[in-house]
């Protein structure tokens, strides 16, 4: 069985097979792109959630804190940790430690 195919014939199916790699590429990127994009949104939920279960936990120990406790220190503790912890973080996330300024050729910034 001997199989003919002129030149034409030949880069008709090279081009094919080019098409549908491209094509198969495409797609690909296509499908990282939706899933990072679905990562990103879930994060996001996630995040919200945590912060939503950790807000309730506290308010619920302090609740208990304020009807069944008659100590003054135990009160001004959970009360007052709260507040350190949260002052922390925000000060972490609202404090500039560098600025990223572009370089020049002399070497100063």
């Amino acid at each position: 069985m001997n199989v003919h195919l002129t030149a034409t014939e030949v880069l008709a199916g090279v081009g094919a097979l080019v098409a549908l790699v491209m094509i198969w590429r495409a797609s690909a990127r296509t499908a990282r792109l939706a899933a990072e994009a679905a990562r990103a949104s879930v994060r996001v939920v996630s995040l919200a959630g945590r912060i939503g279960i950790t807000a309730a936990v506290i308010a619920a120990v302090q609740w208990v804190v304020i009807t069944h406790s008659g100590n003054s220190v135990v009160l001004w503790a959970v009360l007052g940790l709260p507040d350190l912890l949260a002052a922390h973080s925000l000060t972490r996330a609202l404090t500039v430690t560098a600025v990223d300024t572009p370089r020049r050729r002399g070497g100063r910034g």
